[in-house]
């Protein structure tokens, strides 16, 4: 293959650009990195390149495929603010049973079925499947209006980078530090105490139903049926404002607590007057 392609297929709408990818890979016969690398010769992998894409690399796909840049760069994550990148899964997680259900399985990966801050489907507005279509139920319900609240402050954040009074992604992260509940339960099993838990208090029964709970500040994707309460949560904080936050540090304990306080007491302290942040000791 030399020059533009013969045959271009057109992205369905919120198509991921490696899927878009695999899709001409399969059209023509050749491995999807193989593909990649006839239009990006230093192309490493298509997963790479779904967060990195550049301008220039845009540029040049396009005019492979005969299309805008902006477009090509459109179906990509390398336009998200930093942080939104801990909220990006390797696979997908989700997907939209309306939006899939016209086409042949396993059918092209949307950029929203990779987006661990979703609940919905930006396209119908329906609510997500897991993409294992396990049926774990609905337990944070009663939250709903508060999760899709939620749900837009973070997408908001992640795609346009317009916050309110802080960054609604790294609320989201603040509030899956652990804490130490008190009294001390008599399991001790202090793995699946969160500081979302003081916020959304069901949250802790619910967990402890699963037997692990491997989402943290560092990889925040939490499991489709327990997102609602934590997309609720942070509706909650952000709406209160930086007052819950010096309530919630109260939450928090030791090295946690000095974590906490380090990436809250800029708006906490400001909130109330007071000086900047706090020298930290280990408690």
């Amino acid at each position: 293959m030399n020059g533009r392609l013969p045959v271009v297929l057109p992205p369905v709408p919120g198509e991921l650009f490696s899927s878009w990818i695999a899709r001409h890979a399969a059209f023509y016969g050749v491995p999807s990195l193989t593909m990649l690398r006839h239009c990006l010769p230093e192309a490493v992998s298509l997963h790479i390149a779904d967060r990195t894409l550049s301008r220039d690399q845009a540029g040049r796909l396009a005019e492979m495929f005969s299309m805008d840049a902006k477009t090509v760069r459109q179906m990509t994550f390398a336009n998200l603010q930093r942080t939104a990148h801990r909220f990006i899964s390797k696979e997908p997680i989700q997907r939209c049973a309306s939006c899939k259900s016209g086409t042949s399985d396993p059918g092209p990966i949307l950029r929203c079925d990779l987006q661990g801050w979703r609940i919905t489907c930006p396209h119908c507005s329906r609510p997500f499947q897991d993409s294992a279509q396990c049926d774990r139920g609905r337990p944070f319900d009663q939250y709903h209006a508060a999760a899709l609240r939620g749900e837009k402050l973070l997408n908001d954040d992640a795609e346009r980078d317009i916050q309110t009074w802080t960054s609604p992604l790294e609320l989201a992260r603040l509030l899956l530090m652990r804490r130490v509940p008190w009294p001390l339960p008599r399991d001790a099993e202090l793995w699946r105490y969160r500081v979302l838990g003081v916020v959304i208090t069901d949250l802790d029964d619910v967990i402890a139903r699963e037997g692990s709970f491997p989402p943290s500040p560092k990889h925040p994707i939490v499991p489709l049926h327990i997102r609602p309460a934590l997309l609720a949560g942070v509706a909650i904080v952000e709406r209160v404002g930086p007052e819950m936050l010096q309530m919630l540090q109260a939450h928090t304990f030791g090295h946690n607590r000095n974590r906490f306080v380090a990436e809250t007491d800029h708006l906490v302290n400001p909130a109330f007057g007071l000086p900047g942040p706090r020298q930290m000791q280990l408690i």
